[in-house]
């Protein structure tokens, strides 16, 4: 399995850090071993993230399509368009972004703070539709291009999380060899990795690349999407053509495929009074700021497996911070006082 073969575009800084996490650990108890990868700090592009991992492979075949316009679509406050602006910026390419009203939610400044005034600061054209959640294809995206197209330019289209892209997978198969490299350094290996799962590619491309030394069943996915099926066949789909990209060499079982539903309540985007507390807990014992539509979710799953004993004392577990802090901005009424 050969990532070389593949263009990559810089937009971080490289691997990023992994860090002990001593206070959260002891909340918790003491007896699992917490560890975060701080994926949250990966780049100096408008705060970084994920989603730039994943668009380190997709730029080139952008800039190779001799598109003048990148085109995207996530919700009022996707982390994801945030991402494709910043590329969009670094690169010098137009940006068209379709937000869609993905959550059921209605603080005040929601569309007008956090990252969709990130994604605007940066010059992209962010249009606000009033379509509802979903995270496959969607009309509005196709509605954009065309309309890149109608005004003389040439889109390139972004789907929702980079997931169903054909080098969606590519960065998340990166970070599963970073973290073999990081482990050989530590002086050991983890015993579970867990990371939120909405869109599929970060969970699929982790997948692969951790299939590849026989050890994805330990890639926890924390489902935030409260779309289970449709986020399961989509990782499923994500993983068999990441897998043959890259030449794993074998089939990935549906058993190395594990997604926990449990923590996705009420809906997707909105966070339960559980993943308030988890977000208050992290940041009040590690100053580790996460949000409410992502990493709030994967960071309560995680507590809530710790503390049930899902997760067997005696285990190290390496908790992906994927990013996403700024939509905190649209979640006031929330966290005003703390």
């Amino acid at each position: 399995m050969n990532l070389d073969r593949f263009e990559r575009y810089p937009l971080t800084f490289g691997p990023t850090p992994i860090e002990h996490l001593p206070r959260l650990t002891n909340a918790l108890g003491g007896e699992v071993q917490i560890y975060a990868k701080r994926e949250d700090c990966n780049s100096g592009l408008a705060y970084g993230g994920n989603k730039l991992r994943k668009l380190e492979y997709i730029i080139p075949d952008a800039i190779a399509s001799g598109a003048d316009t990148l085109v995207s679509i996530g919700g009022v406050q996707s982390n994801h368009t945030r991402m494709v602006a910043a590329a969009a910026a670094k690169i010098g390419m137009k940006c068209v972004v379709v937000q869609e009203k993905w959550v059921p939610h209605f603080d005040a400044v929601y569309d007008r703070v956090g990252n969709i005034l990130l994604t605007r600061l940066m010059g992209a054209d962010s249009r606000l539709v009033d379509d509802g959640f979903d995270i496959g294809i969607r009309k509005s995206w196709e509605n954009a291009m065309q309309s890149v197209r109608d005004a003389g330019g040439t889109p390139y289209g972004i789907p929702a999380g980079a997931s169903v892209h054909k080098f969606g997978g590519l960065g998340y198969v990166a970070f599963a060899e970073e973290v073999k490299a990081q482990e050989a350094e530590l002086g050991f290996r983890f015993d579970y990795i867990i990371v939120c799962v909405v869109t599929g590619s970060t969970q699929a491309g982790m997948i692969v690349g951790f299939a590849a030394q026989d050890r994805a069943e330990k890639v926890i996915g924390i489902d935030a999407s409260g779309t289970l099926e449709q986020t399961r066949a989509q990782v499923r789909e994500i993983v068999d053509n990441t897998a043959d990209l890259v030449g794993l060499g074998r089939a990935v079982s549906d058993a190395e495929i594990v997604i926990n539903p449990d923590y996705a309540y009420p809906a997707y985007g909105v966070p339960s009074e559980e993943t308030n507390d988890a977000i208050r807990l992290a940041a009040r014992t590690e100053a580790m700021i996460t949000d409410p539509v992502y990493e709030g979710k994967s960071m309560q799953g995680m507590i809530d497996l710790v503390r049930k004993g899902e997760i067997p004392a005696g285990s190290k577990v390496l908790y992906a911070h994927l990013g996403g802090a700024p939509a905190l901005n649209g979640y006031s009424y929330y966290y005003k006082d703390g």
